[in-house]
């Protein structure tokens, strides 16, 4: 999961980055909207909710357009166009499989947009269920500061993980990753939480089961352009690839 892992990093670091920029707010917003419709308004009895607001105030999302946000998923503010959870599926450059979830209210516009990003970048848009099938959907809880593993892992099998990794949060901040099945997550984040570890993400993440190791620069440097203009899609919520990457090379191509 290393490679996965360092993405999740460096999309970590870019999510704060686009939120000064207000790049962010439409996809947390859609997020907070889709959670209140799925479970209700409270986010007390609503996990999907709660996590998506924490995800929210962790980019600096504010307050007033969380409410907002509650709102129009609950209806108050009258009628939304209704947005619907769509998968799509393709190749990167170098043969790598790329999983992207979408919030829409456009099929038309999100596939084309979709299409065209792949494309311009040496990948295509496959058909559903062309990579489907090499990831697996876990849950992972993020935790910040040094981890004691003997402890960590104590409290993990009590909140039903599976695995951990330990792994540099941000660069220079220790922390490990928690998976567990996604009908655990909620368990797991509390469990994690009793027992004073600071959780800094609670999301659902798909993980590859094999991985293509990238070595090539030109392939490097396409497969980054497009992580990053599929995610800078505004109906893309998270985009998830299985490529592995040596760090140096990484750096080295990231626009």
């Amino acid at each position: 999961m290393a490679g996965h892992s360092k993405w999740a990093n460096i999309k970590r670091q870019k999510a704060r980055v686009d939120a000064v920029k207000g790049k962010t707010f439409a996809k947390l917003s859609r997020e907070i909207i889709v959670a209140t419709r799925t479970g209700g308004p409270d986010p007390a009895g609503n996990f999907q909710l709660r996590t998506a607001i924490d995800k929210a105030k962790a980019a600096g999302f504010p307050n007033d357009n969380i409410d907002r946000a509650i709102a129009k998923g609950s209806g108050q503010l009258g009628s939304e166009d209704a947005l619907e959870a769509i998968r799509y599926e393709g190749y990167g450059p170098g043969g790598v499989a790329v999983l992207i979830e979408a919030l829409t209210d456009n099929r038309n516009r999100t596939a084309a947009d979709l299409r065209s990003a792949f494309s311009k970048n040496g990948g295509n848009l496959g058909e559903t269920g062309c990579v489907g099938w090499m990831f697996e959907q876990k849950g992972v809880v993020t935790v910040i500061g040094p981890v004691d593993e003997d402890a960590l892992l104590v409290v993990a099998i009590e909140g039903r993980a599976e695995s951990y990794e330990l792994t540099l949060i941000d660069e220079d901040e220790e922390g490990a990753e928690v998976y567990c099945d996604p009908a655990d997550l909620e368990m797991l984040s509390d469990t994690l939480t009793a027992n004073d570890y600071t959780v800094s993400q609670v999301e659902n993440r798909w993980i590859p089961s094999n991985t293509v190791n990238v070595t090539e620069s030109d392939h490097a440097r396409s497969l980054l352009r497009m992580m990053d203009a599929l995610e800078d899609l505004e109906d893309v919520q998270s985009v998830t690839a299985n490529f592995e990457m040596a760090d140096d090379l990484m750096a080295a191509n990231l626009s």
